[in-house]
């Protein structure tokens, strides 16, 4: 979380979605950036409670707020429309995952939700062409963002991880992430196919001076 305004932004906003907290008052919170309460290295959470800014849960939900934004640039691109709806129903959930996480004790994710990946990710990879080699990010732009927010989205799951070595935080969170890096990375194969790019395929023993 970086500054103390967006802090403010996020802790409103979870506070609003899981507690239940009167729009107006959210919409108070929200018309001051520049609060200060951060200055002394510190933040909120959705109940109240302040923990340093370095601290795990922290850190997992920047990361979870990085994947999001990652996720944003992708839909910044000409993508096809499919996988434009799949993203954005995505970044829905993943700011219920910060919810989530911003809110001790609070679940946002289900199993439904899991599911509902698990078979985005056997649907979208039935219509593919088998892979026999390693992938490459590239391809389109579309296809490269994909793969970079798949990248994201593993550190996001590695933070959550850590996470729950200190503090309860539900399990279900850490597979909805795992899942999602697997349909990233259909994503990207997903966004190649329909530019008719196709995927960058690895070359073993390739050396830097080969063409």
């Amino acid at each position: 979380m970086h500054g103390a305004g967006p802090g403010a932004w996020r802790a409103a906003c979870y506070i609003a979605a899981t507690l239940s907290a009167p729009v107006i008052a959210m919409g108070h919170r929200l018309s001051k950036i520049t609060t200060r309460t951060g200055d002394q290295g510190e933040t909120g959470l959705g109940d109240g409670s302040r923990v340093p800014k370095d601290s795990p849960r922290i850190a997992a939900l920047g990361e979870v707020d990085e994947l999001n934004s990652a996720i944003g640039v992708v839909l910044a691109e000409p993508i096809p429309e499919a996988v434009r709806e799949v993203l954005t129903a995505i970044q829905h959930e993943l700011f219920d995952l910060g919810s989530e996480i911003a809110v001790p004790g609070y679940t946002a994710v289900t199993a439904a939700h899991v599911a509902r990946l698990e078979g985005l990710v056997e649907s979208l990879n039935s219509d593919l062409a088998p892979l026999k080699e390693f992938i490459l990010p590239g391809g389109t732009r579309g296809a490269a963002l994909a793969h970079l927010a798949r990248t994201v989205c593993r550190r996001a799951e590695r933070s959550v991880i850590a996470l729950a070595r200190v503090e309860t935080v539900s399990n279900v969170a850490r597979v909805y992430l795992n899942r999602l890096s697997d349909l990233l990375f259909i994503l990207g194969r997903v966004i190649n196919r329909e530019a008719g790019a196709g995927d960058v395929l690895w070359r073993k023993g390739r050396s830097s001076g080969d063409a």
